[in-house]
This record gives structure tokens, sequence and C-alpha cells, in this order.
């Protein structure tokens, strides 16, 4: 008889299929209207906040708790917030290249 290992909880997160399942997989709530108006930022900004941990030396307890952080802070930073006023995405972040300014036109009194 074989035993398969346990999968790790970053191997787990991998293979679920949508951010409503990350969050019940985290046991977190969520607001349905911030995932509907945010969800691919919502998860970049997750991303984000785990990209600057180092999860070399934590066991999967600690890795769990580190991404549960993540997640809620990451869903509260849209709860009052837009993900235009974020600028999570590098279309928000960057100024239009082909977008020449003009300024107001002044009508000259007859």
């Amino acid at each position: 008889m074989t035993c398969k290992p346990a999968r790790s909880v970053l191997d787990e997160m991998n293979a679920l299929s949508s951010a409503e399942d990350l969050f019940t997989f985290l046991l977190l709530p969520y607001d349905p209207a911030v995932l509907d108006r945010a969800r691919l930022h919502v998860m970049k900004r997750m991303g984000e906040y785990l990209a600057r941990i180092d999860m070399d030396g934590l066991d999967d307890d600690a890795v769990f708790l580190e991404a549960r952080k993540a997640l809620k802070t990451a869903h509260a930073d849209f709860v009052a917030s837009t993900p235009r006023a974020e600028k999570t995405l590098k279309v928000y972040a960057r100024k239009p290249a082909n977008m020449v300014q003009i300024s107001p036109v002044q009508f000259a009194p007859q």
C-alpha cells in the first residue's frame, strides 16, 4: 500500500479554480460585490503581498496564515476603493503614450 504525500498549502491554492474557492479554502468571508468589480485586482494584490514574504522557512500552518492575511488585506484594499484608484494593474499605472493633451478652448469676447 502506498501513501500519497499530502499536498502543500501553496499546491492546494494553485489547484483552486476561482477567487471564491480561495476565500473558502482560507476560511475568509468576502463581499461578492467587491469580487464582481475587482476580482483580478484582488488576486494580483494578494500575489504582490505574498511575494514580499520569504516562504522558504515556513511550515504549512504559517504559509496558510500568511496567505490568509494577504488575501484579507487585498480584499480590504478594494472594499472602499476602486481598481483605478489602487493602480494594481500596469494599465492603470502608466500614462498613455498615444495621447496628446489639449488645453481648454477659450473663446474671445465678441
